[in-house]
């Protein structure tokens, strides 16, 4: 016969800790999943998987391609059947017509990495996934920012060579080295760095069209409005236009500057980066502020 004490309900055995952890007060469960602590290197990792999985991206940057490289050819082709053909110019500015539409679309897409994780709500995931909000805005970047220049300098150095190609002993200039680092890497440079500012600019603003609508302006008003400047009061204003529009700093790195004076060599790379630092700062510091 059992006795009323065996009747009697057990009490819970006391909690143990997981084999090999510390005891902590409180703590009731140790998960086997092993916790690792993220890095820059996750968060790019994530970001090119967003880059490259998106439509966006590859229509942008097929139209870029298109654009470069069509309108490239085709102003080959009308210049080489013109007599004379380049009368001792270099053949490499000749990409500059298709470069500066193509520019469009890596401003396009730069504004859409960034401002349409607003405009869907993605971003709440991305933050959740990876809560330190600038690590966030630096993997975007970097990931960008390779892409956009590697696009650009295959397409860019593909039309140098076909255009040097296509143009051989028809009066053209033969490049030196430094035209073709100016004409190559240097203007892939630059247009890489104006998409990584547009990619900023969707950071602050947090709207696709109103981004894009501005970084458009930005390339294309301040050579339009000096075209309207007749006015001599205004020269020295329209000359500024002039001489730091965007069109005109790139043509810089093809030796066909729209203005005597102005930029020159490299100096407009050297414009677009300390533009670029100054609104990732900006964005930054309103990406730590904000709200998601």
């Amino acid at each position: 016969m059992s006795s009323p004490q065996s009747q009697m309900p057990q009490a819970a055995p006391a909690w143990q800790p997981a084999p090999g952890s510390a005891p902590h007060p409180g703590q009731g469960y140790t998960s086997p999943i092993p916790v690792v602590r993220t890095h820059l290197g996750n968060a790019i990792a994530s970001e090119w998987t967003k880059i490259r999985s998106v439509r966006s991206t590859m229509w942008t940057l097929g139209v870029f391609v298109l654009l470069v490289v069509g309108i490239g050819l085709l102003t080959g082709a009308v210049v080489a059947n013109s007599d004379p053909a380049l009368d001792g110019q270099s053949p490499l500015g000749l990409g500059f017509f298709g470069l500066l539409l193509g520019s469009m679309c890596i401003i396009t897409l730069g504004v859409l990495t960034t401002a349409s994780e607003y405009g869907t709500g993605m971003i709440r995931t991305t933050m959740v996934a990876c809560p330190s909000r600038g690590r966030v805005l630096a993997a975007k970047a970097v990931v960008f920012f390779l892409v956009a220049f590697v696009v650009t300098l295959v397409s860019a150095s593909l039309v140098a060579f076909l255009h040097v190609a296509m143009l051989d002993g028809e009066g053209a200039k033969s490049p030196s080295g430094g035209e073709w680092m100016k004409g190559t890497v240097g203007i892939a440079l630059y247009i890489a760095l104006l998409g990584l500012l547009s990619l900023l600019i969707g950071s602050i603003i947090r709207h696709s069209a109103g981004a894009i609508t501005i970084m458009i302006g930005a390339v294309l008003a301040p050579l339009v409005i000096a075209l309207f400047m007749f006015s001599e009061s205004l020269q020295k204003v329209r000359d500024a236009l002039f001489e730091y529009s965007i069109p005109n700093q790139l043509s810089v790195f093809y030796a066909n500057s729209l203005s005597e004076s102005g930029p020159s060599g490299w100096d407009p790379l050297w414009i677009i980066l300390g533009v670029t630092a100054v609104a990732f700062a900006g964005a930054f510091a309103l990406l730590e502020k904000r709200d998601v």
